[in-house]
């Protein structure tokens, strides 16, 4: 069967919305949109997952935080914000210019309770479509990936969250663990509405020169084409055992990687580190995508999802 690419139908629904296509920019890649909005319509994504947002404003870690690595990068950034009241007041209200674009909110903190709290703000903006908890994050002190490792803390965490949320609720987990099904099962228990995977790979690298480590934090997220086995692994791994919706992020650089990622069982994908790589990188993956489905006979890119347990 012949068809062209943009007779694809690349849509899907999620929550009950329906998304035109199942990309979107990973949290802290894309940081509020509001630049990339200057290079191209942000209409064309299936979402936005804006930067991590924290109860109070965060500078971040010292530099240097980020460095490039063999097919990837490592970053040490620290979760910098401005605190969930400036994003309220002047991020998220920039995104209403694109009316066909959910906006998820992905929400950070060192206690559950900073979390329910930047929740419990975040009701009262009519601008977020769903909340993405990190309790995955590796480079930050304290918070973050503790919550993302012990699968008892993170059924308090989703529980709690859940208990405020109004909108719903995702949650990211971390690579870094040794059984991430585990931690899959238990945070679907505790009521998460969809998980995505993975964050960051904690990561090294040393400056031979000054016999020192060259992020300042000493170690941080290992992210890019590197780290994409990994992460379609644990997606088809979870995904086999869960019944709620899960998002695949991991090194996607091209529509084929979307591809890998939805037959591994993925719903959706987030693109990461190819937007330092290439700022048209999604829009590129979305077109790229719609041709693989075109030249393969593929007329409904849902169909794609689980294909490789069929």
């Amino acid at each position: 069967m012949i068809i062209n690419s943009e007779d694809v139908d690349l849509s899907l629904d999620l929550f009950s919305r329906r998304f035109k296509n199942p990309v979107m920019p990973a949290s802290g890649c894309f940081s509020f949109g509001r630049e990339v909005s200057m290079l191209y319509d942000l209409n064309l994504l299936g979402a936005i997952v804006v930067k991590a947002t924290t109860l109070t404003e965060r500078l971040g870690n010292k530099t240097p935080r980020v460095a490039e690595t063999p097919s990837g990068m490592l970053n040490a950034i620290g979760l910098q914000n401005p605190g969930v009241q400036r994003v309220m007041e002047e991020e998220l209200p920039y995104l209403r210019r694109f009316d066909d674009l959910p906006v998820i909110v992905n929400v950070a903190g060192t206690a559950i309770e900073d979390y329910v709290e930047v929740v419990k703000a975040l009701r009262d903006s009519p601008d977020v479509f769903a909340i993405e908890l990190n309790i995955s994050c590796p480079n930050v002190k304290c918070g973050g990936i503790q919550f993302g490792t012990d699968p008892l803390v993170a059924q308090e965490m989703v529980r709690a969250i859940k208990a405020v949320a109004s909108v719903p609720v995702i949650v990211k987990l971390s690579p870094n663990v040794t059984d991430i099904v585990s931690m899959a099962l238990a945070c679907e228990e505790a009521g998460a509405d969809a998980l995505s995977l993975i964050n960051t790979v904690v990561g090294m690298q040393i400056d031979v020169e000054k016999r020192r480590p060259l992020l300042a934090n000493t170690s941080g997220g290992l992210s890019g084409p590197a780290i994409r086995p990994i992460a379609v692994r644990m997606v088809y791994e979870v995904s086999s055992r869960v019944k709620v919706p899960v998002i695949g992020i991991g090194g996607i650089m091209t529509g084929r990687d979307v591809v890998e990622f939805m037959m591994a069982g993925a719903t959706a994908v987030q693109v990461g580190t190819a937007n330092f790589v290439d700022p048209w990188s999604c829009p590129r993956i979305i077109s790229e995508l719609a041709q693989w489905c075109a030249d393969h006979g593929v007329s409904r890119v849902t169909d794609l999802v689980g294909a490789a347990k069929q």
